[in-house]
Parts: structure tokens; sequence; C-alpha cells
């Protein structure tokens, strides 16, 4: 298992992380379970709704994911961050399948 990186923060990351803070901050704030929540409902959407809304659900919900493998990057291990890479990219295939099978 490889050790979280040590490098030094890219320009990009820290706007990143800086403009998501307040974000991260209020989903803290909130009840422990409305992010699950969250990915539960955009999940179930993509899978069981018609076409034109599961589509965007799926897209949002790996966009959420992405977003948050990105923030979390530099302090999770290579199998963590496969994980991560795996999960949305099963997400988006889903949905480009949803798509071509109407």
């Amino acid at each position: 298992m490889s050790s979280p990186s040590s490098q030094p923060a890219s320009p990009l990351r820290q706007r990143i992380t800086k403009f998501s803070y307040p974000y991260v901050a209020k989903l803290h704030g909130m009840p422990k379970l409305t992010l699950p929540g969250i990915t539960l409902v955009l999940a179930l959407v993509g899978v069981l709704a018609p076409v034109p809304f599961a589509v965007p659900a799926l897209i949002l919900l790996a966009l959420l994911l992405a977003w948050l493998g990105f923030l979390s990057w530099p302090v999770v291990g290579t199998g963590a961050r496969f994980l991560r890479i795996f999960s949305i990219l099963i997400i988006l295939m889903f949905a480009v399948s949803r798509i071509a099978n109407g």
C-alpha cells in the first residue's frame, strides 16, 4: 500500500479545495446520513427511472463521487484510489448503457 502523497498541492488543487470548502463544511454540518442518502437517491433514480431522468441522475452521481474523490485523493492509498476511479467508470458505463438500450 502506498503512503499518502507528500507533494505540495498544485494551484488547481488549491483553488478547487478553497472553492469546495464551504460546501464540504455544510455537508459536514448536516446529519451523517445526508451524503449516503443523496448517493442512494441518485443511484436509485439512475437504475429505476425512465432514461430522461436516469441519465442525469447517474451523471450527477459520477460528478459527486469524482469531486469527493478529487478532494480526498492526497490522503488515500492506491487501493482506495483505484476503487474511486472504478466506481465512477462503472456509473458512467451504466449511464451509457441506459442511453443505448433506451
